[in-house]
């Protein structure tokens, strides 16, 4: 295990990054990284294109996805294990195997069956293909190996398209457990995103078998229209429920336009109509400001923080940061924090961290967990974020 220490963002580097993001941003960062103390982070594993990962509730069982068609598993006390039982992926550019969550309410302290959910890209006709969502039984009964079993696509992009791009495909269910929101990129193809025909560019709400959920806004059209909660989504690749059960996203932009938004049903969250930033060809796209009738994002980003998936810390390590958005980001390399002030969000700090960041998840001690995005040994890596002080898990 290799421990090292990050200091806080003091120094004019420091400073200067934090000042990249929202208008009010960087005085506000700089008030902030003054404050706080160091912190240690720890790297615990490699993996090989990591892209997801979820605690078990119940065991404290760590799973990670990786890209080309592997779940790993590590236990509580460092053994390793694999996951068989996994699905074929289409494996290139931004495809191959994505997210992974536990259905909720599974807190048994022995790790025998769990229900799971999965997503992935997956190949269609004539050089096709579109993300996927499965629900399976997890068996863990000769641990440190475990297999899904009875595994079942529940549901699918639709239409299935050319590209390797824009699959989004983030699972998360409401705090109450009753429903279950897909992000479905736009898989670079822009207008189908402002077609309420099809569900690309767009969260879709889904009862936990798959069906469309009663009372979205559009039950009445025929599928996959009724599957829609918003629409007008790029490449959506975090969801997170904040502490008061809101749904909130994070997609990247075009060149500059990243956007953390506070999702609501029926809303039109504006691509490729506005964005704050342009195509990558220099062509310009009209602001969100432009169009007050279409939602405009919380806090964006120009130039980007290239987000990965973020979330909402609840934990006691980091009693400063309560209620808060931490993102992992490609671009700082790093973490981005964000306060929630009311509907906005206020970015308060930033913390390179040396290779890009892929996925978060707080840890059941609430400790802050990290994916690298790559290939192992150079990075990939599996990191661990404690006060410094703190002792390694």
């Amino acid at each position: 295990m290799t421990v090292r220490s990050l200091l806080p963002l003091v120094s004019t580097l420091g400073l200067l990054l934090a000042s990249c993001g929202h208008a009010a941003t960087g005085e506000k960062a700089a008030e902030a990284a003054s404050g706080e103390p160091s912190f240690t982070v720890e790297s615990v594993a490699g993996f090989d294109e990591p892209w997801a990962m979820a605690f078990d509730e119940g065991t404290g069982t760590l799973f990670v996805t990786e890209k080309k068609g592997y779940i790993r598993l590590r236990t509580p006390d460092g053994r390793m294990g694999m996951v068989s039982g996994v699905p074929d992926v289409d494996y290139g550019g931004q495809g191959g195997l994505g997210d992974f969550i536990f259905a909720p309410g599974q807190t048994s302290a022995t790790l025998d069956t769990r229900v799971v959910y999965l997503s992935w890209a997956e190949a269609g006709a004539g050089n096709t293909r579109g993300a996927a969502v499965g629900k399976a039984n997890l068996v863990c009964t000769a641990q440190p190996a475990c297999k899904l079993e009875d595994l079942k696509v529940i549901w699918r992009q639709s239409l299935k398209v050319t590209g390797r791009g824009h699959y989004s495909h983030r699972l998360a269910f409401s705090p109450d457990g009753q429903y279950l929101f897909v992000s479905s990129g736009e898989r670079q193809k822009q207008q189908p995103a402002q077609d309420l025909s099809n569900n690309l560019g767009t969260i879709v709400r889904l009862l936990p078998d798959g069906t469309p959920a009663p009372g979205n806004p559009f039950a009445d059209k025929p599928a996959p229209t009724n599957q829609i909660w918003s629409y007008g989504h790029r490449n959506v690749l975090g969801l997170a429920f904040d502490p008061q059960g809101r749904l909130w996203d994070l997609e990247h932009g075009p060149a500059g336009g990243d956007e953390l938004n506070l999702v609501k049903p029926g809303l039109n969250y504006g691509w490729p109509l506005v964005s704050d930033g342009d195509h990558y060809n220099g062509t310009p796209i009209p602001r969100h400001s432009t169009r007050p009738d279409l939602a405009a994002p919380a806090i964006s980003w120009n130039p980007v923080i290239a987000p990965g998936d973020f979330i909402f810390y609840t934990g006691d390590l980091f009693p400063a940061w309560k209620g808060q958005a931490l993102i992992a980001s490609f671009a700082v390399p790093g973490l981005v924090r964000v306060s929630i002030d009311g509907e906005k969000g206020v970015e308060e700090a930033r913390y390179p961290l040396g290779n890009r960041i892929r996925e978060i998840e707080q840890g059941p001690d609430g400790a802050i967990w990290l994916l690298e995005d790559g290939p192992a040994p150079d990075s990939g890596h599996l990191l661990r974020l404690v006060p410094a002080g703190e002792t390694a898990n």
